[in-house]
């Protein structure tokens, strides 16, 4: 029995049921029918355009890809696993519905430049979508940064209480790595907008194609430059996955904070009851699994990054059958980004913020510490190595009375060492501590809002710019 499939002509016997099980991608690159169907129409135009299809044949592929389309989106469309691919099942629907005149439609093209477009197309398209919500997350931080500048507690290195910032400050930082992740997928959109379409199988075609319409058409910078290249590519796919991979570090990042600061041990913040679970055993709970679950999301991400690399890293020119395995991966990370950046968003939205309980935590520590060492090195000239053994005198006082440096009295902490002035005493306040870090970038409420207003100054111009791409 004569092999029926599209490319079946040098084929005498069927396809096995298990190679088509095996070979077959339609299962989950139906994904790109609307990049497909859009490619398909640009061509199908562009072939008129240069005389060989008629306009008429043009528009008649046009109107039935089109319904195509329309089949696809009602869910009457039937996929069938015989036809391997999303490129295949169109083209196949196209031509019972229009007959001969849709096997014109491949003409100057291969399914290698065809599934390159389509796959590109979707990227850009994904990347553009993120970026979206990057932007509407920066927004929610530095909303909730603005209200929080004199919100203090305490900041930490290594987990341990370091010293006093505010609120709004931190937040600022995490604005800061997410304007990094925006700024990252601008630079891989506009380094991959070039169109692979027209490249065909691996060395061009014999027709007198237009490819630079089609690229224009179709909202690319230009075509690709080498046809090889061109099919062989997946840096795209890769930069999409290393963008992702960055961006879902720095939401776990974030997300192991709330996880934090909503414990008990802290109480920083008390997340939505609509935003948070409970136990199957213990009535009392409150589980903070929405941050649980975008600080466990970023492992499928990576995963997602590191399949693809071990599936390029051997792969002689030009197209390869192993690529085929390029979509899921990114298709997943997609998926996960993009709820996991609403839920994020949302969950950021809805928190209560415990001002008091930050304020608490700012009492435990010594956070002051190192303002006195400071005060004695810039008000009594004593070195800073000198000065840091004599704080760490008086936060050892301070612990054997039970207290916190900042509680001391002015009699309490001049008897610790001759050298320490009573005018020493005013450095332990911790307000007076964060407010005194006023330098470019510094944790005070003035620097802070500095900040804040560079950071919305960029927003504004970055939503202008992805607004007019």
């Amino acid at each position: 029995m004569a092999n029926q499939k599209l490319w079946g002509g040098r084929f005498s016997a069927s396809a096995a049921e298990i190679l088509d099980a095996f070979n077959a991608s339609l299962p989950f690159d139906k994904k790109l029918y609307k990049q497909d169907i859009l490619g398909s129409k640009t061509h199908a135009k562009m072939l008129a355009n240069c005389g060989i299809l008629t306009q008429e044949e043009a528009e008649i592929i046009c109107n039935g890809l089109e319904k195509v389309q329309q089949e696809i989106l009602a869910g009457e469309f039937v996929f069938k696993l015989s036809d391997e691919d999303i490129h295949m099942a169109v083209e196949s629907r196209l031509t019972e519905l229009i007959g001969d005149v849709g096997k014109k439609l491949h003409t100057a093209r291969s399914r290698n430049d065809q599934v390159a477009l389509d796959f590109r197309l979707f990227v850009q398209d994904s990347n553009q979508h993120l970026r979206t919500l990057v932007l509407t997350l920066i927004t929610t931080l530095l909303n909730i940064a603005k209200e929080h500048t004199q919100s203090m507690l305490p900041g930490m290195t290594h987990l341990q209480h370091a010293q006093p910032v505010n609120f709004g400050f931190l937040l600022c930082a995490y604005a800061c790595m997410f304007v990094r992740d925006f700024e990252r997928l601008e630079s891989s959109f506009k380094r991959n907008n070039f169109c692979p379409l027209g490249a065909a199988a691996l060395a061009g075609t014999p027709y007198k194609t237009d490819r630079h319409f089609v690229a224009k058409q179709l909202g690319f910078t230009a075509p690709t430059l080498n046809a090889t290249d061109s099919v062989s590519d997946r840096d795209f796919a890769l930069d999409f996955l290393y963008d992702s991979s960055m961006l879902a570090m720095h939401i776990s990042r974030l997300a192991e904070e709330l996880v934090l600061w909503s414990s008990y041990e802290f109480k920083f913040i008390t997340l939505s009851d609509a935003y948070s679970t409970g136990s199957s055993i213990m009535p009392q709970k409150k589980n903070p699994d929405v941050p649980e679950l975008l600080r466990g999301k970023s492992g499928r991400v990576y995963g997602n990054l590191m399949s693809l690399l071990v599936v390029m890293k051997g792969l002689p020119l030009a197209y390869n059958k192993d690529t085929q395995e390029d979509k899921e991966g990114v298709f997943d990370s997609f998926e996960t980004l993009d709820i996991s950046l609403r839920i994020l968003n949302s969950v950021l939205k809805t928190m209560q913020i415990n001002t008091d309980s930050m304020l608490k935590a700012c009492k435990v520590g010594h956070l002051s510490a190192t303002d006195l060492a400071d005060f004695l090195v810039q008000h009594c000239e004593i070195p800073f190595r000198e000065a840091h053994h004599i704080t760490g005198k008086a936060v050892a006082h301070a612990e054997s009375l039970h207290k916190d440096l900042s509680d001391l009295s002015v009699q309490e902490l001049c008897s610790v060492d001759s050298r320490i002035p009573q005018e020493a005493h005013k450095s332990l306040d911790l307000r007076a501590s964060m407010n005194s870090r006023n330098s470019y970038g510094g944790t005070s409420t003035e620097s802070t809002l500095v900040q804040i207003e560079s950071l919305n100054a960029w927003l504004n111009l970055a939503k202008n710019t992805l607004g007019e791409a």
